[in-house]
């Protein structure tokens, strides 16, 4: 049996979520304040995270400073997943890019996603209803809009202009959506809309060293290991234009025997994802658990494959 370590995307965000960091984390901090040339505390005000940017850079420092915090003192996962623009923390976390460079290629996606689409925009998320009748709505539907997210059988995002969302919304809720919820994502992230930024990003990639990872890492939008560091460069660059499997890559985590699925911080959302996948393992939260917790269940896991 093994352990993963999963870390959330847009969305997840909490105002105050790196003062609200726990004690250990403060080198992280400084590093990405000397990278942004900017202290990346004042970026987790309710204020700031109306920014893309300053979600993403706020969401890739939380997951690599706990990451970092319980690999300091507890045996490091199997693997490492990341949902959207937490593949970034993972990829971290695997030892395949660099913390500064994720720093600078991170701030740069936010910058490129905001400049595209600075209103007008977001994400959807529709509960309820399975892929076939979501995938027909957006058929239906006039305007821009896509399939973003598979999270599980019935838990789906679209993305697209407001006006295009709004009517495939209420579509949804006539034919019985169990709920259909505005996402905090001011940008349509994975599908089409995104393919030019994803090319610009790409560009920057190219100077950018990736490893192979010493972590096994998934890919939200394969659902599948990747190895090859070109591979994980085009996984990085273009996961903004692609669509996220994560009830897919939670399966394929589960079918190679991970049975500790550890949510790296802000929030819970993973793990509530998880437990529908998880049904005979552990899942839970670094927000609100107790190192020592934490430190406990992986030194099981780890002691339970020997």
């Amino acid at each position: 049996m093994s352990s993963l370590f999963a870390f959330p995307g847009q969305g997840a965000q909490q105002a105050g979520m790196l003062h609200q960091l726990p004690p250990g984390t403060s080198a992280c901090l400084e590093e990405a304040s000397d990278v942004l040339g900017e202290n990346v505390l004042a970026l987790d005000s309710a204020e700031a995270l109306q920014s893309t940017r300053a979600v993403q850079l706020c969401l890739l420092v939380a997951g690599v400073a706990c990451a970092r915090l319980l690999l300091q003192r507890c045996p490091a996962p199997d693997y490492v997943a990341g949902l959207s623009i937490g593949a970034y923390a993972a990829a971290v976390v695997s030892g395949s890019l660099g913390f500064a460079d994720a720093v600078r290629l991170v701030a740069l996606r936010g910058e490129l996603m905001q400049r595209a689409y600075p209103e007008g925009y977001g994400m959807t998320a529709i509960t309820g209803l399975d892929l076939g009748t979501v995938e027909h709505l957006i058929a239906e539907a006039e305007g821009p809009v896509f399939l973003a997210n598979i999270n599980a059988d019935t838990q789906l995002v679209i993305a697209g202009s407001d006006a295009a969302m709004a009517k495939v919304a209420a579509r949804a809720r006539a034919i019985g959506a169990g709920a259909v919820k505005r996402l905090a994502v001011s940008v349509p992230s994975h599908c089409a809309l995104l393919e030019v930024p994803a090319c610009e990003l790409a560009e920057a990639f190219a100077s950018v060293e990736l490893c192979a990872p010493q972590l096994r890492y998934l890919s939200g939008s394969s659902a599948r290991p990747i190895v090859d560091p070109q591979r994980l460069r085009d996984d990085l660059a273009f996961n903004m234009c692609r669509v996220i499997d994560w009830h897919g890559t939670l399966r394929t985590a589960y079918e190679r025997g991970v049975r500790l699925h550890i949510e790296l911080p802000p929030g819970a959302v993973l793990s509530g994802l998880a437990r529908r996948v998880f049904e005979q393992g552990t899942v839970i939260a670094f927000q609100g658990a107790r190192l020592d917790t934490l430190d406990a269940v992986l030194r099981q896991e780890v002691s339970r494959t020997r």
